[in-house]
């Protein structure tokens, strides 16, 4: 799933999440589901959002669609993959062309049942 661009409209983004749910709610019943995405979410650090992104983003402050997708997250009992620990070198998941900007905006949404199984 790709959601939009942090420059389109917010009723873009709201019919993108609506649609991202949609598809979720009509995946096959299985145990676990989980979601690979490009959110184009920045993970940040607030204590706000801690109980599904964790507190070890690559960056200090969530964009919106960081927002969108952690509330996303929520409804769906889903955590981010950011949960877990990472050293920042493996954080980023994606870098500019001169290697200088890295930001962390690609996610797996992970069942929130089996995020303690994953974490041992």
């Amino acid at each position: 799933m790709c959601a939009p661009s942090k420059e389109k409209s917010d009723d873009s983004k709201d019919s993108s999440y609506e649609d991202f749910e949609q598809v979720f709610d009509n995946f096959p019943k299985y145990h676990m589901k989980n979601l690979l995405g490009d959110f184009i979410a920045k993970v940040g650090r607030e204590n706000i959002f801690k109980h599904t992104i964790g507190n070890d983003g690559l960056h200090q402050d969530s964009n919106d669609n960081d927002v969108r997708t952690v509330n996303f997250a929520t409804t769906k009992n889903l955590v981010k993959s950011t949960i877990f620990t990472y050293q920042d070198i493996h954080k980023y998941t994606w870098a500019s062309p001169d290697g200088k900007t890295h930001n962390q905006i690609d996610d797996i949404l992970i069942d929130r049942c089996f995020s303690s199984i994953l974490d041992t």
